[in-house]
């Protein structure tokens, strides 16, 4: 991939008000006292009601990207909309956001599951580049408590419901943007994790039960998958084309949280430094989509997203699919 230039105008996130604790997830799913949060390694996350629409959510988001950086919708000349499951089959995720808030502009969803983020980013990158638009906004939201199977562990105690998005336009030299950007699928994992209804293998006409709306996942296959893949993976996404960059040379690490066990081995297998790997999880789970722009954003929060900083960007998601990129800020 050519390096593009890339201004980063500002991040805005949003989440449900309902606020589920592991101790009253203890209680509701009638366990043990201390039992979610040892399990799930999660204090809080936030689920939607029933009448929170993702498009409603993801909307919050672009208002507080926009209100952060004194925008208004019309300076907003692209929408990527990402999310690991649409508000529905048709029309398109982005629409129904254009909708709810009375908003009209040009827009498309892209869906690679947790990691839809990152190819986002790079279209971005690519279309401000060549000079197709000024402006784009990427807005991630995903209402995982809407596929849950509580009487899964493994997957309904892990994940978070919410939105974040990021405002883009092309940068200068002085203004940093992508050095490389690496996608790859593992078509042998493809039934670690999957939702099986919802499209056109199961449906009405072919067949489908309640469960196949559920999401499940085979939690070993994809650590023993990812452990396997890894390594080669992060070798050939830091062999940058201008300058080859190494582990010890990325400064801050946002990546997918994923779960605390698969971040907490990602840290030791790798070597990484704990403090340059920025850790929401235990206040927000597993957001799918959502999540690294949730994370950029709290970069940007808390000032660790700085000039100068290198900046890796790493997630794993259904397919089995690693997606990867490297920002220099």
């Amino acid at each position: 991939m050519t390096p593009f230039s890339l201004k980063l105008i500002a991040t805005g996130k949003a989440l449900p008000t309902q606020k589920v604790s592991s101790d009253e997830l203890d209680k509701r799913l009638n366990k043990p006292a201390g039992y979610v949060q040892k399990r799930s390694g999660i204090i809080y996350r936030h689920h939607a009601d029933l009448h929170l629409t993702q498009a409603g959510l993801a909307g919050q988001a672009i208002l507080n990207a926009c209100q952060n950086a004194n925008l208004s919708l019309s300076d907003i000349d692209l929408l990527i909309a990402v999310n690991g499951v649409p508000q529905q089959a048709l029309p398109s995720t982005a629409s129904h956001i254009f909708a709810h808030l009375n908003w009209q502009g040009a827009g498309y969803d892209v869906n690679a599951s947790c990691v839809g983020f990152l190819p986002a980013l790079e279209q971005a990158g690519a279309l401000l580049n060549m000079g197709c638009y000024k402006r784009i906004a990427i807005c991630a939201s995903d209402l995982a408590s809407r596929g849950l199977n509580w009487q899964d562990d493994e997957t309904a105690l892990i994940f978070g419901d919410g939105a974040a998005c990021v405002i883009l336009e092309k940068g200068t030299d002085n203004d940093g943007g992508l050095l490389g950007f690496l996608m790859k699928s593992y078509p042998d994992g493809i039934e670690y994790c999957q939702i099986q209804a919802g499209g056109t293998a199961k449906n009405p006409k072919t067949g489908m039960c309640e469960d196949d709306f559920y999401f499940k996942m085979d939690g070993y296959g994809v650590f023993k998958k990812t452990s396997e893949v890894l390594p080669a993976f992060l070798d050939n996404l830091l062999n940058t084309p201008k300058n080859p960059l190494t582990i010890q040379k990325i400064d801050l690490w946002l990546v997918h949280q994923a779960s605390h066990l698969g971040m907490s081995h990602l840290i030791k297998r790798l070597g990484i430094a704990p403090q340059k790997v920025i850790n929401i999880y235990p206040t927000h789970g597993n957001q799918v989509s959502a999540s690294l722009p949730t994370v950029l954003h709290e970069a940007v929060s808390t000032g660790q997203w700085q000039q100068g900083k290198t900046v890796a960007l790493v997630g794993t998601g259904a397919g089995l699919t690693l997606a990867g990129a490297i920002w220099q800020i």
